[in-house]
């Protein structure tokens, strides 16, 4: 088992009290990730010199960087990660006492039968007191001065809500990473889907010069006898044909274009992209990923540093829950200038006062509600457990089909290439023989609906190489990618 992987179990007694303890399942993994493929492993670590290729074209460069600036996720995303640190900075003084400036102004007028009303009267018959001392009915009462107020943390419960809180602003922020990857990989893949969509475009536009050279030989041919009304219409069907074709594919370009455009923020407009390669030249195409990855890489994953976070904030909650239960220390001290008369309220020191109250607190009536605070919190921990463990899964899983992908992609490649240069070639000779009378027109006809079918299958699966490696990127989380 890859102890990296599994670093956050729950263990045999993670949760005690009111729920047993219990021996969570663990989850095991392999130390590496590799492809179904016979392929060996061609080295220890991943070479990224694959995801240097594809993110070295220079328009995509701009449309990414457009997008991390302007998309109004990402955006919004920032403003959470604002709010989290807000947040955060709430916790860190949790534990600080609180102190505020305190202002304060009354009037009382004690009843006669009243403690402090017959206090009020003995004092003002002593003589023992000055006019200033005399206390009148009713009787004001001024402060200005500072009052405070320090929960003890005894117990831990402030420590652990600052953990919690520091857990979930870092998760936050993972968040916003694996969002970013998201739209770094979204735009990558219309980007080279956009590129395929050209590509198949030339083809068509090459195929139809092709048919309609087609078309006017089969008139000549019809003309001069060799060949019949019926093939004369057969060519123009497959023309008419393919030049239908060129218009599916225009509204599969705009449609890309309006996809990228959105994720940029951005009303639609038209997208910069290099020009089209040759089909079958596979220098152009990134080297194939060596299988074989390190499964600790899945560890770099957004999405699983989050659910990690996240864990670790659930069992700090478990454990300011179980806090809650125990007695709270409180101090309330003051200090400040006290009188009963508004001008000797500033007379020093007669008229300073400070005190300092201390209470110790423990729950008794709403021990239920503590109980099913501590119970939410406990279903909150074994929650973020099971997702932290379905997030390896569903990352390890999601590698090892981006690695079949560009390995069997790469492989029907080599082979879509040479078929497409052997029907090339058919329709060479197809069209030579037609025209010496060796060959019919439905042997023409097949020959050059074979070779457009395969030249955009080509085209489909060099598609598919590059957006093999983009789910392999998106997949390890978009480390050293970019």
């Amino acid at each position: 088992m890859n102890k990296r992987i599994y670093q956050y179990a729950l263990g045999a007694c993670l949760l005690t009290g009111a729920v047993a303890c219990t021996t969570q399942k663990e989850l095991q993994l392999p130390e590496r990730i590799s492809a179904s493929v016979t392929t060996p492993p061609a080295a220890d670590t991943i070479s990224l010199a694959s995801f240097d290729r594809i993110f070295q074209d220079r328009y995509l460069k701009n449309l990414v960087d457009s997008a991390l600036q302007n998309n109004y996720d990402l955006l919004a995303a920032s403003r959470r990660i604002s709010a989290a640190q807000a947040n955060l900075m709430m916790a860190r003084n949790a534990w600080l006492p609180s102190v505020n400036l305190s202002l304060t102004a009354g009037v009382d007028h004690f009843a006669d039968y009243t403690m402090t009303g017959v206090g009020n009267f003995d004092t003002n018959k002593s003589p023992n007191i000055n006019d200033d001392q005399r206390v009148s009915d009713p009787t004001p009462e001024y402060f200005a001065g500072i009052r405070s107020s320090w929960e003890i943390d005894l117990w831990g419960k402030l420590k652990q809500q600052r953990h919690a809180t520091m857990a979930r602003f870092l998760a936050t922020s993972e968040a916003r990473r694996l969002l970013t990857t998201q739209i770094v990989s979204g735009i990558t893949g219309l980007y080279y889907e956009l590129l395929a969509m050209d590509n198949e475009l030339v083809i068509i536009h090459r195929n139809i010069k092709l048919q309609e050279a087609a078309v006017a030989t089969v008139h000549i041919q019809k003309d001069a006898g060799r060949a019949t009304e019926l093939a004369v219409q057969q060519f123009t069907a497959q023309l008419l044909s393919t030049q239908a074709l060129e218009f599916g594919v225009k509204q599969e370009i705009a449609s890309i274009e309006n996809q990228l455009n959105a994720l940029m923020g951005r009303l639609p407009q038209h997208i910069e992209r290099s020009a089209v390669s040759d089909l079958v030249d596979t220098a152009n195409l990134p080297p194939a990923v060596p299988s074989g990855i390190p499964a600790n890489l899945l560890l770099h994953r957004p999405d699983i540093q989050r659910a990690e976070l996240e864990l670790s904030a659930t069992k700090a909650d478990v454990k300011a829950a179980r806090a809650a239960f125990l007695p709270g220390l409180t101090i309330t001290p003051y200090a400040g200038f006290n009188a009963f008369k508004a001008g000797l309220l500033f007379k020093s020191p007669a008229s300073i006062a400070w005190g300092a109250l201390g209470s110790v607190t423990a729950p008794i009536f709403n021990k239920k509600q503590l109980k099913a605070q501590y119970n939410i919190s406990t279903a909150n921990a074994y929650t973020a457990f099971y997702e932290y463990q379905q997030a390896i899964v569903n990352g390890y899983q999601e590698v090892a089909t981006a690695l079949n992908k560009v390995e069997n992609q790469h492989q029907a490649f080599s082979l879509k290439s040479k078929e497409v240069l052997v029907l090339q070639q058919a329709v060479s000779t197809a069209n030579i023989l037609f025209t010496t009378g060796y060959a019919n027109y439905l042997e023409v006809i097949t020959a050059q609906k074979s070779v457009l079918e395969a030249e955009l299958a080509l085209v489909n699966t060099r598609k598919g190489v590059y957006q093999g490696l983009v789910s392999l990127y998106r997949s390890l989380g978009g480390s050293g990618a970019r």
